[in-house]
C-alpha cells in the first residue's frame, strides 16, 4: 500500500534555515533546505510503500548548519512528530486533512519535552485527488480553491488541530484486543455494520469476483506479517533480478487479462486460455484465487492435453508476494496420480546506485502425489524436464519485458563504503549534540555567573572560624549554592569523562584495513531500529562487537539513542579459512567495557543468503530485550577471495597436511553441482566426497560430501530425495564404534551436534539424546580409515584454536619424515 505525504508549511521554529526528513519503515525521504525563514513553506509530495498499518511515520525538523557540511554531519534536530498509520486508516476518507501538528524532543533525548514549533501535514492512503477534494471541503473560505502543492502557499490558516475520531480509536482498541465473533454479536445490529472495517465487508460480506487491484489492496489490509514460505521441494526454476518495483512485477504476472500471459500462451503454442477472476475463497482463514485452464500443445511423448491451475495468494503485503500454483493434468499417463506445484516469490531486491527499485524474482516447483506408484521416479523426470523448458521460454519473454540491473549498476562495495564515509559524523558534531542540553548549559551560566561574582567583590575581613587561606560560607544561601554548582560539576564531568571513554574505546578497528590475501570480511554498520535500553530515559549507549573466525571487531559508541546512526567501516584482516557464521552483539556501554549490558545478539549464517542480499540486509536481535522492543541492526556485508583459485589451492594444501591425506581442486562443474544441489552460494567449493549409508530405521545408500563450511548428505531412493546440511562448527563430537552385528560389520562414524545446532537436518538424525543433541550415524564406506580421517581432521583443524592447529601442523610434520 501507499502513503501520500504532503509537507506544506511550517511556522514558529525559532531557526532560519531548516529541511524536513520523514521515514515510514526503512523508506526514508527529506525536503529541501529552505533558508533565512522560520515560518518555511515547502509544499512537497512524498510517497511512501508500507506494509502494515501498524507502522508509524515520522516527521523530523532539523536545522541546517553550513559548516557541517566539512564533515559530512547531520544537522540539528528541531523537533519530530509520529502519525501512526491506523490513525489514517481508520478515517472516513482514510485521509487527514491539512493539520498543525506540534514538534517535540524524543522523550528519550535529555531536553525539555516543550513545544519546538509546528508543521502542516496532509497524510493520505489516496492520491492527490482525493487530497485536493478533502482540502477543500476543510477550507471555510467562500471561494475554497484546489490544494497546489507546486509551489503555492496553502490556506493553512483554517487548518485543524488534529485529533484522532471516536471511531478511529475505538476500532483501533478492537484489532489489539481481537474481539471475537461472539462478543459483537452481543451489540446491536447498526453498532456492528459500523465498527465492522472496509476489509471485513469485502470479504465476509461480499465473497464474490472483484477487481485486481481491490482484491490485492484488501489482501495488504488482511497481512499479519506472515513468514515468506520456503523453496519446494522439486527445486528452482528461476532466481533473477529485474529492475521494476514488486507490486509491478505482480501486477505484470498475476493481473486478470495480463497481456504478458496472452504473449507467453501464444509464444508456447498454448489454446484455449480461459483466465477466472480473482475472488476469496470462503473457509476457515479466506484466500484470494482464481482458475486458469488452458491446452497445452501436443510434445514428442504425449499428445495435446488440458490443464487446470488454481492460483493462491499465501502472502501479499505490499513489499513481497507469493503465489502458489497447483496445476492438474489429468490427461496425462498416470495425471490423476499427482498434481505439480508452483511457488512465485516476488521480494524487493537489491538497491541499486541510481535508487532505482528492484525485484527478486523465484520461481520454485514441488510434486504432490495423490498415491503412491511404482513410476514416481520417471513421472517427476518428465515433469522436471518440461517445467525447465517452459521456464526458458518464460524468462526469455520476462526479459523482452522487463530489464535487469548488471553489475555496474548494482550497489557495489566501492559506492557503499565511499558512502558510508561521506556520511560519518565528527567529533566535534557528536560532542556538540551529546553536551548541548540544560544540564551543561546551566552549570556553564552558574559557573559564569559565580566568577563575575568573585571579581566583582571585594576582599572581605575574616570572620567565625575562617582564617587566611579557608573562605567558609557566611550564609545558609551561600551554603545551598556551593553545593548545587559543586553537583553540577560532578555531573558534567562524569558526562566529560563517559564521552572521552566511548570515543576511545572505538580504538583502530575502523576504515578499510584488511591485509593479507585471502577471504577479506567488510561490514558496514549503518544504523540501528528500536534498540533497548535499561534506564528509566529509554535511550542507551550502543556499542556492536561482531565476532568472526575468532576475531573481533568494535564500533564506536553512539551515546543517549535508541536509533543509532553509525556509517562505520569495520574490516577483517584476511582469512585462509572462508568464514561461516559472523556473530553480532550489542552492549550497552557503561563505563569499561566488561561491565557493559548485552541488549541483543545475532548470528548471520553466509551460507543463507546470497552475496547481493547480505549487501543490505536487516538483521533482527534476539533476546529478551531485544526481543521485547523489536531492535534491528542495518548492514551491509561484502565477503570477498582476494586471490581467486590461488586461495583455494593453499587452503586446499594446508588441509591436506592437516589431515594427513592429499586434496585436489574439483572441477568448475562438479562444484557448480554440488553448489546448486545444496543451494550454496557461489564462493563454496567442494574438498572431497564419499559413498556411505545413513543409518535411520534402515539403511539409505548416498553420498557424503565436504566442503570448507559445510559437510552434507545426499540420496534418491527411488525418487524419495533425502538431503541436509550443517556446518562443521555445529559439531561437538565425533565418534567411532567398532563393527557389530547391527551395523553388518561395518564400522560407523557418529557425528553428535552441539544442542539446539543443526536443527534443519533433524530428518537425517537416527536418535536425539537426553540433552537434546543429534546424533548422526554412517557406515559402509568404501574405505573407512580415508573417510574418517578426513571427516575428523578436517572438523578438528575447523574448531581448534590456533594454538591446537599449530600442534596438528608440527604432528603430521614429524610423521612425514618418519
Amino acid at each position: 500500500m501507499r502513503l501520500y505525504v504532503y509537507v506544506l508549511e511550517a511556522k514558529d521554529l525559532h531557526v532560519k534555515d531548516s529541511f524536513v526528513k520523514l521515514r515510514v519503515g526503512r523508506r526514508k525521504a527529506k525536503t529541501r533546505i529552505m533558508r533565512n525563514c522560520s515560518n518555511p513553506v515547502w509544499n512537497e509530495e512524498f510517497i511512501f510503500k508500507f506494509r502494515d498499518v501498524d507502522d508509524e511515520l515520522v516527521v523530523s525538523v532539523y536545522e541546517h548548519n553550513d559548516e557541517s557540511n566539512f564533515f559530512h554531519a547531520s544537522s540539528g534536530l528541531i523537533g519530530r512528530v509520529r502519525i501512526p498509520i491506523w490513525t489514517v486508516a481508520a478515517e472516513d476518507s482514510q485521509t487527514l486533512p491539512p493539520t498543525w501538528f506540534d514538534l517535540r524532543r524524543s522523550k528519550t533525548e535529555k531536553f525539555i519535552d516543550e513545544v519546538a514549533g509546528k508543521v502542516l501535514l496532509i497524510v493520505s492512503l489516496h492520491g492527490k485527488g482525493n487530497v485536493i477534494n478533502q482540502s477543500s471541503a476543510t477550507n471555510t473560505n467562500t471561494n475554497p480553491k484546489p490544494l497546489d502543492l507546486v509551489g503555492a502557499k496553502s490556506s493553512s490558516s483554517k487548518a485543524v488541530k488534529w485529533k484522532p475520531n471516536k471511531k478511529t480509536i475505538v476500532s483501533r482498541l478492537e484489532r489489539l484486543f481481537h474481539k471475537s465473533d461472539e462478543d459483537t454479536r452481543t451489540d446491536n445490529s447498526s453498532e456492528s455494520s459500523s465498527a465492522m472495517s472496509d476489509t471485513e465487508e469485502r470479504i465476509n460480506g461480499h465473497l464474490s469476483e472483484s477487481s485486481f487491484d481491490e482484491a490485492i489492496e484488501t489482501l495488504q489490509l488482511r497481512s499479519n506479517g506472515e513468514e515468506m514460505p520456503e523453496n519446494l521441494s522439486g527445486g528452482v526454476l528461476v532466481d533473477q533480478v529485474y529492475v521494476v518495483s514488486p507490486g509491478d512485477l505482480n501486477r505484470l504476472l498475476f493481473s486478470t487479462g495480463s497481456q504478458f500471459r496472452r504473449e507467453l500462451a501464444e509464444h508456447q503454442g498454448i489454446t484455449n486460455l480461459e483466465e477466472g477472476t480473482w475472488s476469496w475463497k470462503r473457509g476457515d482463514v479466506p484466500c484470494l484465487s482464481r482458475i486458469v485452464s488452458y491446452r497445452k500443445p501436443a510434445t514428442k511423448v504425449v499428445g495435446a492435453i488440458n490443464a487446470t491451475e488454481e492460483q493462491t495468494y499465501v502472502k501479499g503485503d505490499g513489499w513481497e508476494f507469493a503465489v502458489l500454483v497447483n496445476v492438474n493434468t489429468p490427461e496425462v499417463p498416470f495425471g490423476n496420480a499427482f498434481n505439480v506445484e508452483l511457488l512465485y516469490k516476488i521480494m524487493p531486491g537489491p538497491e541499486l546506485i541510481s535508487g532505482e527499485e528492484t525485484s527478486h524474482f523465484v520461481v520454485s516447483w514441488g510434486m504432490n502425489f495423490l498415491h503412491s506408484t511404482m513410476m514416481k521416479g520417471m513421472i517427476e523426470k518428465g515433469a522436471r524436464q518440461g517445467l525447465e523448458e517452459n521456464f526458458v521460454q518464460f524468462t526469455n519473454l520476462l526479459a523482452q519485458h522487463l530489464k535487469s540491473p548488471n553489475s555496474t549498476e548494482l550497489l557495489n562495495k566501492g559506492h557503499v563504503l565511499s558512502a558510508s564515509e561521506n556520511n560519518r559524523q565528527s567529533n566535534f558534531e557528536l560532542a556538540r549534540q551529546y553536551f548541548w542540553n540544560f544540564t551543561v548549559l546551566s552549570t556553564l551560566f552558574v559557573l559564569v555567573y559565580v566568577l563575575v561574582h568573585i571579581i566583582l567583590s571585594k576582599p572581605k575581613t575574616t570572620q567565625g572560624l575562617e582564617f587566611i587561606g579557608m573562605d567558609l560560607p557566611d550564609s545558609l544561601g551561600e551554603l545551598v549554592t556551593s553545593g548545587i554548582l559543586v553537583l553540577q560539576l560532578e555531573r558534567v564531568y562524569n558526562m566529560v569523562s563517559h564521552f572521552i571513554q566511548a570515543r576511545l574505546k572505538r580504538g583502530g578497528d575502523h576504515g578499510v584495513k584488511g591485509q593479507g590475501d585471502g577471504w577479506i570480511l567488510t561490514i558496514v554498520l549503518l544504523e540501528g531500529v528500536n534498540i533497548s535500553s535499561l534506564d528509566s530515559s529509554g535511550s542507551s549507549d550502543p556499542c556492536v562487537v561482531f565476532t568472526c573466525n575468532g576475531k573481533k571487531r568494535t564500533s564506536s559508541v553512539e551515546l543517549q539513542t535508541h536509533e543509532p546512526q553509525w556509517n562505520e567501516i569495520l574490516e577483517f584482516d584476511a582469512m585462509k579459512e572462508p568464514p561461516s557464521v559472523l556473530y553480532v552483539e550489542v552492549f550497552d556501554f557503561d563505563g569499561p567495557f566488561d561491565q557493559a549490558t548485552s541488549l541483543g545478539h545475532a548470528e548471520i549464517n553466509f551460507l543463507k543468503y546470497k552475496s547481493t542480499e547480505l549487501a543490505d540486509i536487516w538483521v533482527p536481535l534476539e533476546g529478551k530485550l531485544a526481543q521485547s522492543s523489536q531492535s534491528k541492526l542495518h548492514l551491509r556485508i561484502f565477503l570477498e577471495n582476494t586471490d581467486g583459485i590461488e586461495t583455494i589451492r593453499q587452503y586446499l594444501s594446508m588441509k591436506g597436511k592437516e589431515v594427513g591425506k592429499k586434496l585436489h581442486p574439483r572441477s568448475p562443474y562438479r562444484n557448480s553441482t554440488f553448489q546448486k544441489l545444496f543451494g550454496l552460494p557461489a564462493e563454496e567449493f567442494l574438498v572431497s566426497d564419499f559413498t556411505c549409508s545413513l543409518k535411520r530405521k534402515m539403511l539409505l545408500q548416498g553420498r557424503l560430501f565436504l566442503s570448507a563450511r559445510v559437510i552434507g548428505f545426499y540420496a534418491n531412493f527411488f525418487g524419495q530425495k533425502t538431503k541436509f546440511f550443517f556446518l562443521w562448527e555445529d559439531i561437538e563430537d565425533i565418534q567411532v564404534l567398532h563393527p557389530s552385528l547391527s551395523s553388518l560389520g561395518s564400522p560407523s562414524l557418529v557425528i553428535i551436534l552441539k544442542k539446539g545446532r543443526g536443527l534443519e537436518a533433524s530428518h537425517g538424525a537416527k536418535s536425539q539424546d537426553e540433552e537434546g543433541r543429534l546424533r548422526f550415524y554412517l557406515q559402509s564406506f568404501v574405505s573407512f580409515n580415508v573417510a574418517s580421517r578426513t571427516i575428523i581432521g578436517m572438523w578438528r583443524t575447523r574448531t581448534s584454536t590456533l594454538d591446537q592447529k599449530a600442534q596438528v601442523a608440527e604432528m603430521s610434520n614429524d610423521s612425514e619424515e618418519r
